[in-house]
C-alpha cells in the first residue's frame, strides 16, 4: 500500500508528572474483506491494520487490536504521564505482516 503514512502529534516538552495527550493517525484504506470488486464479483481481501502499540522508552503505554469495522485511516488520542525525558515508538501491523513505524521524542523538565 504505497500511501500509508503514519503521523503522530507529541508534545516537544513537558514538566515531570505532566499527563500529555498523544494523537496519531495513519492513512490506510483499511479494507474489511467483506466488498466485491464492481468488476469482477470476487470479494476484496481483508487489509486492515489489526495492532497499533505505543512505547516510551521501550515501555507499552498504550496498546489496541483493531478489528475490520474500524473506518479508514485509523485515529487513536490517548494520555500518558512522563516522567522523564525520552522516545515514544509507534508501530502499526498489516494483516500481511507489513509494519509501519515511527518515533518522536520529548524533554522533561
Amino acid at each position: 500500500m504505497a500511501n500509508v503514512k503514519p503521523r503522530v502529534k507529541v508534545p516537544k516538552k513537558a514538566a515531570a508528572g505532566d499527563v500529555i495527550v498523544i494523537k496519531t493517525l495513519i492513512n490506510h484504506k483499511m479494507e474489511s474483506g467483506q466488498r466485491k470488486d464492481k468488476k469482477t464479483g470476487e470479494p476484496i481481501p481483508r487489509k486492515i491494520i489489526n495492532n497499533f502499540v505505543a512505547k516510551f522508552n521501550g515501555e507499552t503505554v498504550f496498546e489496541v487490536g483493531v478489528e475490520p469495522a474500524v473506518s479508514a485511516n485509523p485515529y487513536f488520542q490517548f494520555s500518558v504521564k512522563v516522567m522523564e525525558s525520552g522516545e515514544f515508538t509507534f508501530t502499526w501491523t498489516d494483516d500481511d505482516g507489513t509494519v509501519y513505524d515511527t518515533a518522536k521524542s520529548i524533554e522533561v523538565s
